[in-house]
């Protein structure tokens, strides 16, 4: 045997045997966590602080890991302690029998069999003096910083925390902790805890610069914007600040910071940082009624058009396709926005709509021409008014007829939920108002609609929504309303089981036309059963009337059903299966129902 291969035979045992010895040497036979006796949310708080605990659960760990989660514990388990209001406690970490904190870390073990984690939570205090000084005038402290209460560690950084918020609010935007004294009496058991704070002078707003890579023009970033330059410095100023930049859909990310320091004249500088999105984007969906048929929508957009953050977008939606219900319908808009227009929350848009309506009593072809704007009055409160000419070459049951219009579209929106996918509790209300005028072909009147939704969990798992939409068209009689006008009720928006709009107003001869007033109320008990699997019942019942309001003269009809939702993280996907229990269609078959988002 050669020198070389000699010494790669040598090497080769050497790696077998160190591997050999290393292999014993990675086990941690054994963990005793042991807390006195303390289950419940003490020992749930000091198993999620602890390393070793963590360790244990895995597969051979090795000697150095295990001494490094070791000691790193003192400090993690005393600190859970103090979260759990508890200052006097012991902990104690034994290696083989060691205490962990006297094992040198240049002569470790190199086997570990078990590992011994004793904690004595001991007494848990309660807050004696508890005192924010100077506190700010108004300020919303903890209600559970006062005295008697569990001294948890938590508490007194919430109220820390609150008394910086308070002087912030009142525009001193530099406040922070000068100091802090905490007395922990063990003979009592309390926590006395004084907290000192540095208000700092009371500044106003400097300037706002702008950093970051991004295609919207200075000049419109500073009116989108809307910043209060000079006024009493203020948090919520800044989170309206940010809502209106990211309002726009231009951006990917918004940061708003503050200067380090506040400049000579009492003024504090603000640097908005940005990350802009790709300009253009497309998307497209479906949904599917074992009546209706399938319905495909696509658009188009580009964020910043002109460089001023306007967004030109263009919709597409072919509906009834294979539907047993009238014929394929047809639709293509494109809207232009302008963020910042007259005021920061406000926009203007520019529309246009083109549209076949192929349903089961009308035809209608339709072009529509809109401008308008649209303002937001708060993060709940929207609102939106416009001038529209509106034109529709229709064929319903009693002839052909041709209407133009001039339209008044006006809008109202308080949105309180608190997932617009999916939501578990709050209110939406949407009322709109379209006042018309009848240029040719049909009367003048208004038409009026409310949507109002509500939700109320009950417990972790269980959601109650309800529904009622209702509408009703003034000053315009049945034959001198745009058909698009009336209202019907029956599919997958209105009443589930019963065919698409089969509900509407008997004309005799076998004719349908739409009706004035409609009143539908909707009733859903929502589960999520396990993962993202849900599962859903529902009742749905509906009016449609000849007149303004519903009266005698009104059908109805009801359907009721269950449902299955699969949550994707973004959205729930939907399947609904419902049947008729009232009305025309009362005893045929069931229909089905999917699409993505809950049904409202």
């Amino acid at each position: 045997m050669s020198r070389s291969t000699r010494r790669l035979a040598q090497g080769l045992a050497g790696c077998v045997l160190a591997a050999a010895l290393a292999g014993p040497a990675a086990a941690l036979d054994r963990l005793v966590f042991d807390t006195g006796g303390v289950n419940g949310a003490l020992r749930s708080g000091l198993e999620r602080a602890s390393l070793l605990f963590g360790l244990a659960a895995q597969e051979a760990p090795r000697p150095q890991e295990v001494m490094a989660a070791a000691r790193a514990d003192y400090k993690r388990l005393v600190g859970a302690l103090y979260e759990a209001g508890h200052y006097g406690g012991t902990v104690s970490i034994l290696v083989d029998g060691r205490e962990a904190a006297g094992i040198s870390p240049l002569s470790p073990p190199t086997r570990i069999g078990t590992v011994t984690v004793r904690v004595d939570p001991g007494p848990a205090f309660a807050l004696g003096a508890a005192r924010v000084v100077p506190p700010p005038p108004g300020a919303d402290l903890p209600d559970v910083f006062v005295t008697g209460a569990p001294a948890r560690l938590g508490v007194l950084r919430d109220a820390a925390r609150a008394g910086i918020d308070g002087w912030r609010d009142l525009g001193h935007a530099k406040a922070e902790v000068a100091g802090e004294r905490i007395t922990a009496n063990h003979a009592t058991s309390t926590l006395d805890a004084e907290i000192t704070l540095d208000p700092g002078p009371r500044l106003r707003f400097g300037g706002l610069d702008f950093a970051g890579d991004t295609g919207v023009r200075p000049e419109r970033l500073r009116q989108i914007a809307g910043f209060p330059e000079g006024a009493v410095f203020s948090p919520d100023d800044l989170d309206r600040v940010t809502s209106r930049l990211r309002r726009t859909g231009v951006f990917s990310a918004v940061a708003l910071d503050e200067a380090e320091a506040a400049n000579p004249d009492g003024t504090l500088d603000i640097t908005a940082t940005l990350a802009d999105r790709l300009p253009r984007r497309f998307g497209a969906g479906v949904e599917i009624s074992s009546t209706e048929g399938a319905s495909l929508s696509a658009y188009w957009m580009h964020r910043n058009l002109l460089g001023g953050a306007e967004r030109l977008r263009f919709d597409a939606e072919i509906g009834g396709i294979a539907g047993e219900s009238g014929g394929i319908d047809y639709a293509l808009g494109a809207r232009l926005t302008r963020p910042a227009t007259f005021t920061p929350d406000t926009s203007a848009y520019l529309d246009l709509d083109l549209s076949r309506e192929d349903e089961p009593d009308f035809v209608a072809n339709g072009i529509e021409l809109g401008a308008g704007v649209e303002h937001v009055f708060s993060d709940r409160l929207s609102g939106s008014a416009g001038l529209g000419l509106k034109f529709a070459d229709t064929v319903r049951a009693t002839g052909p007829q041709d209407f133009l219009l001039l339209t008044v579209p006006l809008s109202l929106a308080w949105d309180g939920r608190d997932d617009v996918l999916d939501a578990m509790r709050g209110v939406y209300l949407a009322g709109e108002a379209t006042p018309f005028l009848g240029l040719s072909g049909s009367d003048s009147g208004a038409r009026l609609t409310l949507d109002a939704r509500g939700y109320l969990p009950l417990g972790d798992r269980f959601v109650l929504a309800g529904r009622a939409q209702l509408g009703s068209v003034l000053g315009a009689t049945l034959a001198g309303t745009p058909p698009d006008f009336l209202f019907h009720s029956g599919g997958g928006g209105t009443v589930r089981g019963h065919g698409y709009q089969s509900l509407a107003v008997d004309l005799g001869n076998g004719a349908t036309s739409g009706g004035r007033s409609l009143a539908v109320f909707s009733l859903e008990a929502r589960a999520k059963v396990t993962g993202p699997f849900g599962v859903v019942a529902f009742a749905d019942f509906g009016l449609v009337g000849p007149n303004s309001l519903p009266d005698a003269a009104s059908g109805s009809h009801a359907g009721a059903g269950l449902g299955v939702r699969y949550d994707t993280g973004i959205g729930p996907i939907r399947l609904d299966v419902a049947t008729p229990v009232s009305g025309p269609s009362a005893g045929s078959a069931v229909q089905v129902y999917l699409g993505i988002g809950q049904s409202f």
